[in-house]
């Protein structure tokens, strides 16, 4: 290793840009002089992340917010000098909407995923049939799981609450996080704390019920949990005055003044060396050497790179699915559209055959997002229930959201403005499994010196967990670099 250690990041989104800051500042505070190299294979930091300005419109391509009850976001805010930047959501419109039988209807209050901490209201909601209602009052009276092994959400639900409850409520508000199967979604791996409240009250109503009066509810709601989300917590999401670009280019001054930038220059091969440190090959046949690597890639390139020389590595890597999804961002005046769009938005239960996923009414989530007599609605498409929906082109994708629109909600006439980001294998399912497969994985990739993965493909894919990920890769590799 020379006097001044190199290190290579390979991949420019969020993950790779919180490593490359984290290694600045570590570099700082230890006094410890390195070489830091960003690969980015295309032409922009962030990949399709990232805030437009159109027309007035604050308009996000990829994440519009983060959850504020896991301190990264926050904390990596704070550094970089944007804490004064942070905003909340709106108070006035702090709820949710399901889609029942082609309308849209207010979540119960109180529910929260998978948990309905207000059962009342859940048995006044027209969500639910009669018989869905005694079912779900039922759950009390349900024996507990007693092995500790993993199961899908699916499972989960359907042992606790019954088909319905699942149908109708839970499949579109857990499911739509993760754009998944909740018949593949692993409890542990995304919703662990449910699981333990079935654990240790023996019932999901009776541990609210224990919880009354006490402090154990909130606690419970601060655990870490790798979902980052929650239906009814609304006050926990915090986005940036600007928009999610204002992290995003602060991220990208960090990395130019800290490190080299290589843009358009995917790497082909890695290379590990016997005598330690890795050689890598570009895509233009340019070769450097590294004393240190972190992978900030999705799981599947990253098996790619790692196939030639830890083939065990490279095939529990690839064994991670990804699902494809489209959001279309749309703003439309508010006199054309039918519905109150009183809420921050519209999930869809599978079970209504509907062809998009849900919709987020961006500017009732955040003031400031659109003018005044617009709204700006941002529409999921695909996922792993639908993927055949993304194989069409970008027009029919356009013309099938102006119909879902036009539908459920009564959005007439041409929008002010529409435009589409496509996210082809960019969300990790996270299956039954998937903890073990993890530990699996960071067991192999500690064989290696010097050498980290890092990404949502493994405990948690929200923005916050993406960035404790890249930092914590980097935190590994300067420990590892200066022992």
């Amino acid at each position: 290793m020379s006097e001044r250690p190199c290190i290579a990041v390979i991949g420019g989104g969020l993950t790779g840009l919180a490593a490359v800051h984290r290694l600045s500042e570590l570099s700082a505070e230890q006094d410890q002089l390195i070489n830091v190299t960003l690969f980015e294979a295309s032409d922009r930091l962030g990949g399709v992340f990232g805030t437009r300005h159109i027309n007035g419109h604050v308009v996000e391509t990829g994440a519009d917010s983060f959850i504020t009850n896991k301190p990264w976001a926050v904390d990596l805010c704070d550094r970089l000098g944007l804490g004064d930047q942070l905003i909340g959501t709106n108070p006035a419109y702090q709820r949710s909407l399901i889609l029942h039988e082609g309308k849209p209807v207010v979540t119960p209050e109180g529910f929260e995923l998978l948990l309905p901490r207000k059962l009342r209201a859940l048995l006044a909601s027209p969500l639910l049939s009669h018989e869905g209602k005694i079912r779900v009052a039922a759950e009390p009276f349900v024996p507990p799981k007693t092995d500790q092994s993993d199961e899908s959400l699916a499972s989960f639900v359907r042992r606790r609450f019954g088909q319905e409850m699942l149908d109708r409520i839970v499949q579109p508000m857990v499911g739509g996080i993760y754009t998944a199967d909740p018949e593949h979604l692993s409890m542990q791996a995304t919703l662990p704390r449910f699981a333990r409240r079935e654990r240790d009250y023996g019932s999901l109503l009776r541990s609210v019920w224990a919880e009354r009066g006490s402090d154990e509810s909130k606690a419970d709601e601060e655990l870490d949990n790798p979902s980052g989300i929650s239906g009814a917590r609304y006050g926990l999401f915090a986005s940036l005055k600007e928009g999610m670009s204002q992290l995003l280019d602060a991220l990208t001054v960090s990395a130019q003044r800290s490190a080299k930038v290589a843009m358009n220059v995917a790497v082909a091969f890695i290379q590990l060396m016997p005598d330690g440190g890795y050689d890598i090959e570009l895509s233009n046949g340019e070769k450097q050497s590294f004393d240190a690597v972190i992978l900030a890639l999705p799981a599947h390139h990253s098996g790619r790179l790692v196939k030639p020389w830890d083939s065990t590595l490279a095939e529990r890597l690839l064994q991670i699915p990804y699902a494809s999804s489209a959001i279309v961002v749309s703003a439309h005046r508010m006199e054309d559209v039918e519905h109150p769009v009183d809420a921050f938005g519209l999930v869809i239960p599978h079970v209504e055959g509907r062809r998009i996923l849900a919709v987020s009414f961006l500017s009732r989530k955040f003031e400031g997002r659109s003018p005044e007599g617009t709204i700006q609605l941002r529409t999921f498409v695909g996922g792993a229930m639908q993927p055949e929906l993304l194989d069409q082109p970008d027009d029919a994708i356009y013309a099938m959201v102006r119909e879902e629109l036009q539908d459920i909600l009564g959005v007439r006439g041409k929008p002010i403005f529409e435009i589409m980001a496509r996210y082809e294998r960019a969300m990790p399912q996270y299956h039954v499994g998937h903890l073990d497969l993890v530990e699996d994985i960071d067991r192999l990739t500690s064989l290696h010196d010097c050498f980290a993965i890092a990404g949502n493909a493994y405990r948690g894919v929200g923005l916050p967990d993406s960035i404790h990920s890249g930092e914590e890769a980097a935190e590994r590799t300067i420990a590892t670099l200066f022992a």
